[in-house]
Protein backbone atom coordinates (compact mmCIF):
# COMPACT_ATOMS: atom_id res chain seq x y z
CA UNK A 1 0.00 0.00 0.00
CA UNK A 2 1.08 3.57 -0.70
CA UNK A 3 0.07 6.19 1.87
CA UNK A 4 0.70 9.93 1.70
CA UNK A 5 0.77 11.59 5.13
CA UNK A 6 -0.94 14.97 4.69
CA UNK A 7 -0.97 18.11 6.82
CA UNK A 8 -2.89 21.36 6.40
CA UNK A 9 0.12 22.98 4.73
CA UNK A 10 0.13 20.21 2.15
CA UNK A 11 -3.45 20.97 1.16
CA UNK A 12 -2.58 24.66 0.76
CA UNK A 13 0.32 23.78 -1.54
CA UNK A 14 -1.31 21.00 -3.59
CA UNK A 15 -1.94 21.93 -7.22
CA UNK A 16 -2.80 20.62 -10.67
CA UNK A 17 -0.62 20.48 -13.78
CA UNK A 18 -0.54 18.99 -17.29
CA UNK A 19 2.37 17.02 -18.74
CA UNK A 20 2.50 16.69 -22.54
CA UNK A 21 5.82 14.81 -22.34
CA UNK A 22 4.42 12.25 -19.93
CA UNK A 23 1.40 11.71 -22.19
CA UNK A 24 3.69 11.18 -25.18
CA UNK A 25 5.90 8.75 -23.24
CA UNK A 26 2.89 6.74 -22.08
CA UNK A 27 1.45 6.62 -25.59
CA UNK A 28 4.76 5.44 -27.08
CA UNK A 29 5.15 2.71 -24.47
CA UNK A 30 1.61 1.55 -25.16
CA UNK A 31 2.24 1.40 -28.91
CA UNK A 32 5.38 -0.67 -28.27
CA UNK A 33 3.88 -3.06 -25.69
CA UNK A 34 1.11 -5.33 -26.93
CA UNK A 35 0.21 -6.12 -23.30
CA UNK A 36 -0.86 -2.47 -22.83
CA UNK A 37 -3.07 -2.08 -25.90
CA UNK A 38 -4.59 1.12 -27.15
CA UNK A 39 -8.18 1.09 -28.38
CA UNK A 40 -8.29 -0.57 -31.78
CA UNK A 41 -9.08 2.59 -33.74
CA UNK A 42 -6.14 4.47 -32.21
CA UNK A 43 -3.71 1.58 -32.65
CA UNK A 44 -4.75 1.07 -36.28
CA UNK A 45 -4.31 4.74 -37.03
CA UNK A 46 -1.02 5.33 -35.18
CA UNK A 47 0.97 2.11 -35.32
CA UNK A 48 2.13 2.31 -38.98
CA UNK A 49 3.69 5.75 -38.39
CA UNK A 50 5.07 4.56 -35.04
CA UNK A 51 6.84 1.60 -36.66
CA UNK A 52 8.26 3.86 -39.38
CA UNK A 53 9.58 6.26 -36.73
CA UNK A 54 11.30 3.35 -34.99
CA UNK A 55 13.18 2.67 -38.23
CA UNK A 56 13.97 6.29 -39.06
CA UNK A 57 14.78 7.82 -35.65
CA UNK A 58 16.29 7.00 -32.26
CA UNK A 59 12.88 6.07 -30.89
CA UNK A 60 14.03 2.55 -29.95
CA UNK A 61 16.71 4.10 -27.73
CA UNK A 62 13.98 6.09 -25.98
CA UNK A 63 11.92 2.92 -25.49
CA UNK A 64 14.94 0.99 -24.21
CA UNK A 65 15.23 3.40 -21.27
CA UNK A 66 11.89 2.25 -19.85
CA UNK A 67 11.09 -0.66 -17.58
CA UNK A 68 7.54 -2.01 -17.23
CA UNK A 69 6.97 0.27 -14.21
CA UNK A 70 9.15 3.31 -14.71
CA UNK A 71 11.02 5.57 -17.09
CA UNK A 72 13.79 8.17 -16.99
CA UNK A 73 12.91 11.60 -15.64
CA UNK A 74 14.80 13.55 -18.28
CA UNK A 75 12.36 12.50 -21.05
CA UNK A 76 9.35 13.54 -18.91
CA UNK A 77 10.42 16.57 -16.86
CA UNK A 78 8.19 17.80 -14.02
CA UNK A 79 5.58 20.25 -15.37
CA UNK A 80 5.27 23.73 -13.94
CA UNK A 81 1.50 24.05 -14.18
CA UNK A 82 -1.60 23.89 -16.33
CA UNK A 83 -0.02 25.97 -19.07
CA UNK A 84 2.71 23.44 -19.80
CA UNK A 85 3.29 22.91 -23.54
CA UNK A 86 5.22 20.39 -25.61
CA UNK A 87 7.66 23.19 -26.50
CA UNK A 88 8.34 23.70 -22.78
CA UNK A 89 8.98 19.99 -22.27
CA UNK A 90 11.13 19.64 -25.38
CA UNK A 91 13.33 22.56 -24.32
CA UNK A 92 13.83 20.97 -20.89
CA UNK A 93 14.68 17.59 -22.46
CA UNK A 94 17.22 19.13 -24.85
CA UNK A 95 18.82 21.09 -21.99
CA UNK A 96 19.59 17.90 -20.00
CA UNK A 97 23.37 17.50 -19.52
CA UNK A 98 24.67 14.25 -21.03
CA UNK A 99 26.09 13.12 -17.69
CA UNK A 100 22.73 13.58 -15.97
CA UNK A 101 20.93 11.65 -18.70
CA UNK A 102 23.44 8.80 -18.58
CA UNK A 103 22.76 8.32 -14.89
CA UNK A 104 19.29 7.19 -16.01
CA UNK A 105 20.55 4.85 -18.75
CA UNK A 106 21.12 1.69 -16.62
CA UNK A 107 17.59 0.44 -17.36
CA UNK A 108 18.76 -0.15 -20.92
CA UNK A 109 21.89 -2.05 -19.91
CA UNK A 110 20.19 -5.33 -19.05
CA UNK A 111 17.11 -5.31 -21.29
CA UNK A 112 16.77 -6.95 -24.70
CA UNK A 113 17.43 -3.61 -26.41
CA UNK A 114 20.98 -3.62 -25.02
CA UNK A 115 21.83 -6.16 -27.72
CA UNK A 116 20.56 -3.89 -30.51
CA UNK A 117 23.58 -2.17 -32.08
CA UNK A 118 21.43 0.78 -33.21
CA UNK A 119 20.28 1.40 -29.64
CA UNK A 120 23.81 1.05 -28.24
CA UNK A 121 25.14 3.45 -30.86
CA UNK A 122 22.66 6.10 -29.73
CA UNK A 123 23.17 5.63 -26.01
CA UNK A 124 26.97 5.61 -26.33
CA UNK A 125 27.09 8.69 -28.55
CA UNK A 126 28.07 12.19 -27.45
CA UNK A 127 24.77 13.54 -28.80
CA UNK A 128 22.50 10.92 -27.21
CA UNK A 129 20.25 13.51 -25.56
CA UNK A 130 19.67 15.52 -28.73
CA UNK A 131 19.01 12.36 -30.79
CA UNK A 132 16.45 11.09 -28.27
CA UNK A 133 14.87 14.56 -28.09
CA UNK A 134 14.64 14.70 -31.88
CA UNK A 135 12.99 11.26 -32.00
CA UNK A 136 10.46 12.37 -29.39
CA UNK A 137 9.71 15.58 -31.27
CA UNK A 138 9.12 13.64 -34.49
CA UNK A 139 6.81 11.30 -32.58
CA UNK A 140 4.92 14.22 -31.08
CA UNK A 141 4.43 15.91 -34.44
CA UNK A 142 3.36 12.75 -36.27
CA UNK A 143 1.46 10.83 -33.58
CA UNK A 144 0.01 13.24 -31.03
CA UNK A 145 0.04 16.89 -32.14
CA UNK A 146 -3.18 16.69 -34.17
CA UNK A 147 -5.10 15.13 -31.28
CA UNK A 148 -3.51 17.20 -28.50
CA UNK A 149 -5.99 20.15 -28.49
CA UNK A 150 -8.85 17.70 -27.89
CA UNK A 151 -6.89 15.71 -25.30
CA UNK A 152 -5.76 18.86 -23.52
CA UNK A 153 -9.35 20.09 -23.37
CA UNK A 154 -10.38 16.84 -21.66
CA UNK A 155 -7.66 17.32 -19.03
CA UNK A 156 -8.49 21.00 -18.51
CA UNK A 157 -12.17 20.19 -18.04
CA UNK A 158 -11.21 17.52 -15.53
CA UNK A 159 -9.32 20.10 -13.48
CA UNK A 160 -12.31 22.46 -13.59
CA UNK A 161 -14.48 19.63 -12.28
CA UNK A 162 -12.03 18.71 -9.47
CA UNK A 163 -11.71 22.32 -8.35
CA UNK A 164 -15.51 22.48 -8.18
CA UNK A 165 -15.56 19.35 -6.00
CA UNK A 166 -12.95 20.92 -3.69
CA UNK A 167 -15.02 24.08 -3.38
CA UNK A 168 -18.28 22.24 -2.69
CA UNK A 169 -17.18 19.14 -0.76
CA UNK A 170 -13.55 19.66 0.29
CA UNK A 171 -10.20 18.06 -0.50
CA UNK A 172 -11.03 14.61 0.91
CA UNK A 173 -13.93 14.17 -1.52
CA UNK A 174 -11.85 15.51 -4.42
CA UNK A 175 -8.99 13.10 -3.71
CA UNK A 176 -11.30 10.10 -3.37
CA UNK A 177 -12.97 11.01 -6.66
CA UNK A 178 -9.69 10.53 -8.56
CA UNK A 179 -9.95 6.72 -8.57
CA UNK A 180 -12.13 4.10 -6.83
CA UNK A 181 -9.05 2.65 -5.09
CA UNK A 182 -8.03 5.94 -3.42
CA UNK A 183 -9.34 6.72 0.06
CA UNK A 184 -8.79 9.51 2.57
CA UNK A 185 -8.20 7.92 5.97
CA UNK A 186 -6.88 9.33 9.26
CA UNK A 187 -5.15 12.36 7.77
CA UNK A 188 -3.67 10.55 4.82
CA UNK A 189 -4.26 9.46 1.22
CA UNK A 190 -4.16 5.68 0.78
CA UNK A 191 -3.77 3.68 -2.43
CA UNK A 192 -4.32 0.10 -1.31
CA UNK A 193 -3.44 -1.33 -4.74
CA UNK A 194 -0.12 0.56 -5.11
CA UNK A 195 3.23 -0.35 -3.46
CA UNK A 196 5.37 2.32 -1.84
CA UNK A 197 4.94 2.39 1.93
CA UNK A 198 4.36 5.67 3.77
CA UNK A 199 5.42 8.95 2.19
CA UNK A 200 5.33 12.21 4.15
CA UNK A 201 4.60 15.30 2.11
CA UNK A 202 6.11 17.56 4.85
CA UNK A 203 4.31 20.70 3.69
CA UNK A 204 5.28 20.45 0.01
CA UNK A 205 1.82 19.45 -1.17
CA UNK A 206 0.82 16.99 -3.86
CA UNK A 207 1.03 17.52 -7.61
CA UNK A 208 -2.07 16.14 -9.38
CA UNK A 209 -1.92 15.43 -13.11
CA UNK A 210 -4.94 14.29 -15.16
CA UNK A 211 -4.03 11.98 -18.04
CA UNK A 212 -5.87 10.46 -20.99
CA UNK A 213 -3.41 7.57 -21.38
CA UNK A 214 -2.61 6.48 -17.82
CA UNK A 215 -5.84 4.63 -17.00
CA UNK A 216 -7.49 2.58 -15.77
CA UNK A 217 -5.15 2.71 -12.76
CA UNK A 218 -2.96 5.57 -11.50
CA UNK A 219 0.74 6.37 -11.54
CA UNK A 220 2.90 8.04 -8.91
CA UNK A 221 6.20 9.92 -8.74
CA UNK A 222 7.84 9.69 -5.33
CA UNK A 223 11.44 10.80 -5.94
CA UNK A 224 13.23 13.94 -7.09
CA UNK A 225 13.34 15.82 -9.41
CA UNK A 226 9.56 15.34 -9.38
CA UNK A 227 7.51 16.56 -6.43
CA UNK A 228 5.26 13.94 -4.86
CA UNK A 229 2.82 13.32 -7.69
CA UNK A 230 -0.33 11.39 -8.52
CA UNK A 231 -1.22 10.87 -12.18
CA UNK A 232 -4.85 9.83 -12.55
CA UNK A 233 -7.32 9.10 -15.40
CA UNK A 234 -8.95 12.28 -16.62
CA UNK A 235 -12.70 12.35 -16.26
CA UNK A 236 -14.47 11.89 -19.59
CA UNK A 237 -11.76 9.87 -21.36
CA UNK A 238 -14.08 6.92 -21.94
CA UNK A 239 -15.85 8.80 -24.73
CA UNK A 240 -12.49 9.37 -26.42
CA UNK A 241 -11.88 5.62 -26.69
CA UNK A 242 -15.27 4.94 -28.21
CA UNK A 243 -14.99 3.57 -31.74
CA UNK A 244 -17.77 5.93 -32.83
CA UNK A 245 -18.21 9.68 -32.52
CA UNK A 246 -17.01 10.55 -28.98
CA UNK A 247 -20.02 12.80 -28.40
CA UNK A 248 -23.17 11.05 -29.61
CA UNK A 249 -26.21 13.26 -29.63
CA UNK A 250 -29.53 11.35 -29.64
CA UNK A 251 -31.90 11.80 -32.56
CA UNK A 252 -34.73 13.28 -30.48
CA UNK A 253 -32.50 15.95 -28.93
CA UNK A 254 -30.97 16.74 -32.33
CA UNK A 255 -34.43 17.18 -33.82
CA UNK A 256 -35.36 19.55 -30.99
CA UNK A 257 -32.32 21.84 -30.79
CA UNK A 258 -30.17 21.00 -33.83
CA UNK A 259 -27.09 18.81 -34.15
CA UNK A 260 -24.46 21.34 -33.02
CA UNK A 261 -26.44 22.43 -29.95
CA UNK A 262 -27.23 18.82 -29.07
CA UNK A 263 -23.51 18.01 -29.17
CA UNK A 264 -22.78 20.94 -26.85
CA UNK A 265 -25.50 19.94 -24.39
CA UNK A 266 -24.26 16.34 -24.28
CA UNK A 267 -20.65 17.46 -23.92
CA UNK A 268 -21.45 19.59 -20.87
CA UNK A 269 -21.48 16.66 -18.44
CA UNK A 270 -19.01 18.85 -16.53
CA UNK A 271 -18.71 22.66 -16.57
CA UNK A 272 -16.59 23.94 -19.46
CA UNK A 273 -15.57 27.16 -21.15
CA UNK A 274 -16.15 28.13 -24.76
CA UNK A 275 -12.52 27.36 -25.64
CA UNK A 276 -12.63 23.94 -23.93
CA UNK A 277 -15.75 22.99 -25.85
CA UNK A 278 -14.34 24.26 -29.14
CA UNK A 279 -11.20 22.16 -28.75
CA UNK A 280 -13.07 19.07 -27.54
CA UNK A 281 -15.60 19.13 -30.37
CA UNK A 282 -13.38 20.59 -33.12
CA UNK A 283 -15.76 23.52 -33.61
CA UNK A 284 -15.02 27.19 -34.24
CA UNK A 285 -15.03 29.19 -30.97
CA UNK A 286 -17.34 31.81 -32.48
CA UNK A 287 -19.89 29.18 -33.49
CA UNK A 288 -19.68 27.58 -30.03
CA UNK A 289 -20.29 30.97 -28.40
CA UNK A 290 -23.33 31.63 -30.59
CA UNK A 291 -24.87 28.22 -29.83
CA UNK A 292 -24.18 28.57 -26.09
CA UNK A 293 -25.92 31.94 -26.05
CA UNK A 294 -29.03 30.41 -27.66
CA UNK A 295 -29.05 27.45 -25.25
CA UNK A 296 -28.61 29.81 -22.33
CA UNK A 297 -31.46 31.99 -23.57
CA UNK A 298 -33.67 28.88 -23.72
CA UNK A 299 -32.94 28.13 -20.06
CA UNK A 300 -30.86 25.02 -20.78
CA UNK A 301 -27.52 26.44 -19.56
CA UNK A 302 -26.21 28.89 -16.99
CA UNK A 303 -22.77 30.45 -16.81
CA UNK A 304 -20.50 31.59 -14.01
CA UNK A 305 -17.00 33.02 -13.82
CA UNK A 306 -14.19 30.82 -12.45
CA UNK A 307 -10.89 32.70 -12.30
CA UNK A 308 -10.21 33.96 -15.81
CA UNK A 309 -12.73 31.64 -17.45
CA UNK A 310 -16.49 31.74 -17.92
CA UNK A 311 -17.85 28.23 -17.43
CA UNK A 312 -21.14 26.89 -18.74
CA UNK A 313 -23.15 24.09 -17.15
CA UNK A 314 -26.53 22.53 -17.75
CA UNK A 315 -29.56 23.72 -15.80
CA UNK A 316 -32.01 21.16 -14.35
CA UNK A 317 -34.02 21.57 -17.55
CA UNK A 318 -30.92 20.90 -19.65
CA UNK A 319 -30.08 17.87 -17.51
CA UNK A 320 -33.62 16.55 -17.95
CA UNK A 321 -33.45 16.93 -21.73
CA UNK A 322 -30.12 15.10 -21.99
CA UNK A 323 -31.08 12.44 -19.47
CA UNK A 324 -34.49 11.86 -21.02
CA UNK A 325 -32.92 11.42 -24.45
CA UNK A 326 -30.92 8.45 -23.19
CA UNK A 327 -27.46 9.89 -23.86
CA UNK A 328 -25.12 8.90 -21.02
CA UNK A 329 -22.23 10.79 -19.49
CA UNK A 330 -18.65 10.23 -20.61
CA UNK A 331 -17.29 10.24 -17.08
CA UNK A 332 -16.45 6.56 -16.71
CA UNK A 333 -12.86 5.43 -16.35
CA UNK A 334 -10.98 5.08 -19.63
CA UNK A 335 -10.19 1.86 -21.42
CA UNK A 336 -6.78 3.10 -22.45
CA UNK A 337 -3.32 1.68 -21.67
CA UNK A 338 -1.92 1.17 -18.19
CA UNK A 339 0.33 3.54 -16.22
CA UNK A 340 3.85 3.59 -14.88
CA UNK A 341 3.20 1.45 -11.85
CA UNK A 342 0.93 -1.52 -11.09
Amino acid sequence: MLRFEVCVEDLLRSRFALSPAMELATLLRSLADRNRPLPRSWATRLRPAFERLRRETALDAFLALHTPRSGPDFVAPPPRGLGQTWADDLAAIRATPLEAARREFPAAETGPAARDPRVRAVLDSADAVSRIAEAMDRAWQELLAADWPRLRAICERDVVHRVGVIGEHGWAAAIESLHPGIVWRAGGIELGFFPGGTVRLVGDGLLLIPSVFVGPSVAAHLEEPWPRTLVYPARGTAALWDEQDPVREPDALTALVGRARARLLVALDAPASTSHLARSLAMAPGAVGDHLAILRGAGLLVRARSGRSVLYRRTPLGEALVGGSGCGSGSALPRGPGPYGP
